[in-house]
């Protein structure tokens, strides 16, 4: 955090349109989440909730213990939480910055200072390739509108667009408590509640652009025996027409990937590209 940025940072000023330049995609990430509302949460609640920064702090001991990362620096609360998200995309914003010559848009739907915003043009007319990160709980209810269903549908038209749907996990979707506690051992992350539902959001945008798949569970992936190594994916090269995982072997080592369930058996409108053993 102490390194120094090449450039400026900038906050609160409206977006500024990137011109299209053939062969240099233009990608936008959508944070599905009311900023204010996740931060907002009460405390006390055990539940449905991130962790406060302190919590962060304590789990993650001493890696949180620098300078940078006290009051007078960053925030505390369950906003500093929210933040350790907005840094975890920034050098995967500068490798394809660098690549495409584009900016990454970043957008959050309702974002710290109370705006909200919709998937409509104004986040659509200037991106190629759109990110949805679903890390809404579903108790705040965050469904998708008509008006951006329409949009999105509209701007798939468009040649060469791109949608990415990526709803997190969905822990502990059981009254059973031993199903609860089950589920928060396999994982193993202790900064997960017993039960912690994602996305809303992005399940209503699924279900709307007849995407038949279901975020599920929190699952540990495996490792290679006798190390911290991730295991390698199973890779189904022949669905893989546009070569999307060319080179790729594993997903980084996550503590709880959601499993995508397929809710339907008919597999004319999906493929499943990769699977990763647990």
């Amino acid at each position: 955090m102490s390194k120094l940025n090449r450039v400026g940072r900038t906050y609160n000023q409206n977006h500024v349109p990137r011109p299209y330049t053939p062969n240099k995609r233009r990608f936008s990430i959508y944070w599905t989440w009311s900023y204010p509302w996740e931060a907002n949460r009460d405390l006390t609640e055990l539940d449905n909730r991130f962790s406060t920064m302190t919590e962060v702090r304590r789990v993650g001991w001493p890696n949180f213990e620098g300078s940078e990362w006290d009051k007078m620096n960053f925030l505390q609360g369950i906003a500093g939480t929210l933040e350790l998200f907005h840094r975890s995309t920034i050098d995967f914003q500068q490798i394809v910055g660098e690549i495409t010559g584009q900016p990454v848009a970043v957008y959050q739907r309702i974002d710290q200072a109370g705006y909200k915003l919709l998937i409509d043009e104004r986040i659509l007319v200037d991106t190629d390739t759109l990110m949805v990160f679903g890390l809404d709980h579903l108790v705040s209810e965050q469904e998708a509108e008509k008006g951006e269903i329409d949009a999105i549908r509209e701007w798939l038209k468009r040649e060469g667009t791109c949608l990415l749907l990526a709803p997190h996990h969905d822990v502990g979707f059981t009254s059973d408590m031993q199903q609860r506690q089950m589920e928060y051992k396999h994982h193993g992350d202790e900064l997960v509640p017993r039960q912690q539902r994602f996305g809303q959001y992005t399940r209503s945008l699924m279900k709307e652009l007849e995407v038949p798949v279901l975020n599920q569970f929190g699952l540990r992936p495996a490792v290679v025996q006798g190390s911290n190594q991730i295991a390698p994916l199973t890779v189904h090269k022949d669905l893989d027409k546009l070569g999307l995982l060319n080179g790729v072997t594993t997903f980084n080592f996550h503590l709880h990937l959601p499993h995508y369930a397929l809710t339907t058996e008919d597999t004319k409108p999906i493929h499943v590209l990769a699977t990763q053993p647990i």
